[in-house]
Order: C-alpha cells, then structure tokens, then sequence
C-alpha cells in the first residue's frame, strides 16, 4: 500500500482491511468493552488516537531508526503514546477512566498499532501514515461503536445511558424503548460474541453479493 491514494487508504481502512471484521485484531478489548455505546466510544477513540499518533512518530522517526533495533523503538513509541492517553483520560475524564481504564493500556498490546508501525508508517511519510493510522482507527472505532450500540439497545432499550456522567455530553443519552423489560443476552459476553458474528456475516453476505453483481456486469 506504499502508493495508495488518500481514498484507498480510507477504504482500505474502514472497509476492506477493517481490522475488527476483516482481520480480526484487537478482539479482547473490543469485545470486553463493547456492552454499552459509551465504553465503546470511549475506548474507540482512545484507540484511533493512538494509531494516528504512534503512525505519525513512526513514520517520522523512520529514517533515523536502524533496521535491527526497529521493533524495540516502535513498542517504546506505542507505550509512551498510550501512557500520555491514559494520563490525560485519567486527568480529564476519571469517571470514563474508571469504567474502561484496565483495557487502555492493553491498546499496547493491539496487534494492529505495530502492524500498521511495521507495514505502512516505516515505509511512509508522516502525511500518509497519520492518514492511515486515523482510517485504521476509524475503522476499529465504528466496528466497535456498532457492537456496543447493538448489545445496549436490545440489552436496555437505551443508547449512550451515562453519556452525561462519563463523557460530560448528556445530550446524546437517548431512550428508546421506555419500560422496555431488556435482552439479558445481549449484555452478557457471549452477545458481543453473537454481535460481532452477525456484523462479520452481514459484511461477507454484501462482499459475495457484490461480487456476484461484478461478474454478471462483466459477463
């Protein structure tokens, strides 16, 4: 993806190489976090963050890092942007901290912030990195703000309850379906699990149908 147009690297993060749906990185946090829109949102953002700045660091510092010690100065890089979010989250946010602060530091440990160190940013400028970094995160933070917004509302009727108390926002709290008794499932573990099946199944159903649509075309 070395030569990618600004619109491939946007698709390719949000769609084709989504790494919640397609490759299938960075599962533990995003599906532990994902039972209310909120965490998920919180979280999301904290992680597209991430990629975009460790992205940008990386491809910045490309040139001057020896090709034999790569690995030890991306991890060095990826930690430090974590602890510096994790920091400020503390400091600004300490209710949403309190509720997703043991899985931020594991965004260290998201395979897709050192893939996309290795893959893309070593290998690019700094412009085309961050855009990278920020599509990949993207497509991580809609994967899991789906989820997250799916288990609430068949599990409570409500979307982003607490919005209010955690991110300060209180007017994206929504009820939806007043009284309505809730979807016990859907809250448990084994919904983000069935949740994100679905999403996977409905993104391979689009994919096939499309190609099916391609091939009749060019028939």
């Amino acid at each position: 993806m070395s030569e990618s147009s600004p619109k491939s690297i946007l698709e390719y993060g949000l769609s084709s190489g989504n790494v919640g749906l397609v490759q299938l990185l960075g599962l533990c946090p995003l599906l532990a976090v994902s039972s209310n829109a909120v965490n998920a949102l919180g979280l999301g953002l904290a992680t597209a963050l991430a990629l975009t700045i460790t992205n940008t660091l990386v491809a910045t510092i490309r040139k001057i890092t020896r090709h034999d010690v790569r690995i030890p100065v991306f991890v060095i890089v990826i930690a430090t942007v974590v602890t510096a979010i994790e920091l400020a989250m503390r400091a600004w946010l300490p209710e949403l901290h309190a509720a997703i602060g043991l899985f931020v530091p594991l965004i260290v440990s998201n395979c897709a912030l050192m893939g996309r160190a290795e893959a893309y940013a070593s290998r690019n400028s700094p412009a085309r990195a961050a855009l990278d970094g920020f599509a990949i995160g993207l497509g991580f933070l809609w994967v899991l703000l789906a989820i997250g917004m799916i288990r609430e509302l068949l599990g409570t009727g409500y979307l982003f309850a607490g919005a209010g108390q955690l991110l300060h926002l209180p007017w994206l709290e929504i009820t939806v379906a007043a009284g309505y008794p809730g979807f016990l499932l859907a809250t448990l573990p084994i919904g983000a699990f069935l949740v994100l099946a679905g999403l996977i199944a409905l993104r391979q159903w689009h994919q096939l149908r499309r190609n099916t649509r391609q091939g009749s075309n060019d028939a």
